[in-house]
């Protein structure tokens, strides 16, 4: 059985306090990205020599780290906890850049749980398998519907983002990520917490237009002074007649939106991974 798990993008990103257990409280809009990964997944004969119970193998354009940290892994170890499931080979071939702010590490693990519940009938309901998602990740509970959430505490909980007038279908979106690792935890030592003058999902509910105005990512600040390239990727976004442009996340991607497909972006982002989808 396969699946197709896509990535997000932050559709503002707010940090507006530290809590008690040290990590943060965001307030941002999740917005899924038809730009995915591929996920397989098959009964493991009982013949097979294979020390634990799921075999991986990762292939595609972006590695995924040591198998012992794959969310894939770890997603089904957490099932097979508290499921009888037969043992699997699991295969996933990476499109979706890692360490980029575009979920796709949490997405891959996500929609394992999805994969596993629908393959062996296991019947939870979304709020069940959520329950399982944030165990591996603040953003994996979105992937489990995909669909644009306002998220807020670390990024678990989720609400709806916006009506039939603030949503981005039919828009076209240009993707870009320098080859430019960015540490999240640096990213927010360098961030004071504080109440945005806009909430987010309000101004994402408002005409496009006025969202370079009023739409921010408090990582941009710190990151760029880091990485003063991503700045000039966002700037020439705009360049190039993004109607809105930002970095995804903590970073090292950067998105524009388009009212028409954007031409030539590979071509100006020479050396960059790219990619255009329409929303």
């Amino acid at each position: 059985m396969i699946t197709f798990p896509c990535c997000k993008i932050n559709l503002g990103l707010n940090v507006v306090g530290l809590r008690e257990d040290g990590f943060h409280n965001i307030e941002t809009v999740f917005y899924p990205v038809p730009l995915t990964d591929v996920l397989e997944i098959k009964k493991m004969d009982d013949r097979f020599p294979c020390r634990g119970n799921i075999d991986i193998h990762v292939s595609g354009d972006f590695e995924a780290g040591n198998e012992s940290d794959n969310l894939v892994v770890k997603a089904y170890n957490l099932i097979a906890a508290d499921f009888d499931i037969p043992r699997i080979h699991a295969h996933l071939y990476k499109r979706i850049p890692v360490q980029a702010g575009l979920g796709g590490g949490s997405s891959d693990a996500a929609f394992m749980i999805r994969l596993l519940d629908e393959r062996f009938r296991l019947n939870m309901g979304n709020a069940e398998m959520e329950h399982y998602a944030v165990q591996l990740g603040a953003d994996c509970p979105f992937f489990i519907n995909a669909e644009p959430a306002y998220a807020t505490g670390i990024g678990e909980e989720l609400e709806p983002a916006d009506d039939a007038d603030g949503n981005l279908d039919g828009y076209w979106l240009a993707i870009v990520r320098p080859d430019i690792a960015v540490s999240t935890a640096e990213a927010y030592k360098a961030i004071t917490p504080r109440e945005p003058e806009n909430n987010c999902r309000m101004v994402v509910r408002q005409p496009i237009d006025t969202w370079r105005d009023n739409l921010r990512n408090d990582f941009e600040e710190p990151v760029f002074k880091m990485h003063p390239e991503l700045q000039a990727v966002k700037e020439q976004l705009y360049d190039m007649g993004a109607l809105y442009a930002q970095m995804s996340g903590s970073g090292s991607a950067l998105y524009g939106i388009f009212r028409d497909a954007p031409a030539e972006v590979a071509e100006t982002f020479e050396g960059m991974f790219t990619a255009v989808v329409r929303l």
